[in-house]
């Protein structure tokens, strides 16, 4: 055996896991700064004296700002890779974090916002091109399900840490404390993301994708119809979830942070429950197509009883029946995260993967829109509820339809 090509081996193992471990820790930091907005909502209200309907303007303009910044980041994840575009991406998203801080009226809310919004966008494109690049087949599953758990790690501390840091500091506190970590966390990643190399078909890749390539490729299509139909539900639950609770039971701004937490656990388990099932699927013998759609089709039917939350007797079974939703979620979504890093060409998988941003950050807008008018028109919850329920097996029929045979790149 070459001593040499040994210890090389077992570095590059080494780098892509420590990769994999700052997509984790960036991608909960991503999640962690979006959320705090949401959680402080019964606080801002009282000093902005905000409505529910400018709260979710305030949702929209996220979402659209993240939407039309997802046009560019494919191209500028794609052309420059990973370590830098994604370096640059959380300086920027934690310096607007912080700005938050500062905000003394709902125009400052929105710039702050947009800024944070537009960097944060870069966050899945990203993660899902460095996992097709950097991992085989056999453990790329896994390795996007423990990068699609990291939002429900970052959804879980945050209501845990961010109300009681609130409540002693100020709700200024909580924007500058958070947004500091982004600044921590770049330090451990210029460090640690110096020695990779791309595995597999990634080699043999062409340098950039192009848009006319991605646009005319039904497996394109497939990815941004998916991302369509589910994402709504995250960004529904993400960003409405703590005013339902809130509302709902009675909790207070201290109240709300331990249902938030036991939503999120549960989101975090189904994101690496993907990466469990569908190796094992695989090593059964299943192909690539069964072992996908068999796994999604599961995730799918788990959702179904989440309209139960609005007559649920408490907030903690309130709690368990979102948690479940969002377990079939994020489940159905690392499976789709799979399927554009199986199928779509790694000089294309940033662009496909932010097209699908663009398409999922537009319904999330509709439906963080949605929501705000049926509460300021006294129709309530059930909507949304409905919608998420029914939105995971129309996407799988969408995905049968568009792919009837998904074959991976590297399959076999």
């Amino acid at each position: 055996m070459n001593t040499g090509t040994a210890a090389e081996t077992q570095a590059q193992s080494g780098a892509r896991w420590l990769l994999i471990t700052l997509l984790f820790a960036g991608t909960a930091l991503n999640y962690v700064d979006r959320q705090v907005l949401a959680l402080l909502k019964p606080t801002l209200e009282v000093e902005f004296g905000w409505t529910d309907q400018e709260f979710a303007h305030l949702g929209s303009v996220f979402q659209l700002s993240a939407a039309f910044a997802l046009l560019a980041v494919g191209w500028f994840v794609d052309k420059f890779g990973v370590r830098l575009a994604y370096g640059i991406a959380v300086a920027i998203w934690s310096a607007a974090g912080m700005a938050h801080a500062a905000a003394a009226t709902v125009g400052q809310f929105v710039v702050a916002r947009s800024v944070l919004a537009v960097a944060e966008s870069v966050n899945t494109p990203a993660a899902v091109k460095a996992s097709a690049t950097y991992l085989p087949l056999t453990q790329r599953s896994l390795g996007l399900g423990l990068v699609n758990t990291a939002p429900n790690i970052g959804a879980i501390l945050t209501p845990l840490l961010i109300p009681p840091l609130a409540l002693v500091f100020g709700w200024k506190a909580a924007f500058i404390v958070t947004g500091g970590l982004g600044f921590v966390w770049l330090a451990f990643w210029v460090m640690g993301t110096r020695r990779l190399e791309p595995v597999g078909v990634a080699k043999n890749a062409a340098l950039e994708g192009n848009w006319a390539e991605l646009l005319k490729d039904h497996r394109t299509w497939t990815v941004v119809g998916a991302k369509a139909l589910t994402d709504c539900v995250w960004w529904f639950v993400l960003f409405w979830s703590p005013d339902f609770l809130a509302k709902t039971f009675g909790l207070s701004q201290a109240e709300i942070g331990i249902p938030t937490a036991i939503i999120f656990t549960l989101a975090g388990a189904g994101a690496l429950s993907c990466g469990f099932l569908f190796p094992a699927l695989l090593r059964r013998g299943l192909s690539v197509n069964r072992a996908r759609k068999s796994s999604m089709l599961f995730y799918a039917v788990l959702i179904l009883p989440i309209p139960l939350a609005l007559t649920a007797p408490s907030a903690t079974v309130a709690a368990l029946i979102i948690g479940l939703a969002l377990f079939a979620h994020q489940g159905f979504s690392t499976n789709i995260f799979g399927l554009a890093a199986d199928t779509v060409p790694t000089s294309r998988v940033a662009g496909v993967m932010a097209l699908g941003g663009v398409a999922g950050n537009l319904t999330g807008t509709g439906i963080i829109e949605l929501t705000g008018w049926c509460l300021t028109n006294g129709v309530g919850y059930w909507p949304m509820f409905a919608i998420a329920a029914g939105a995971y097996l129309t996407a799988l029929l969408f995905i049968q339809l568009m792919q009837p045979d998904i074959r991976a790149l590297d399959e076999g």
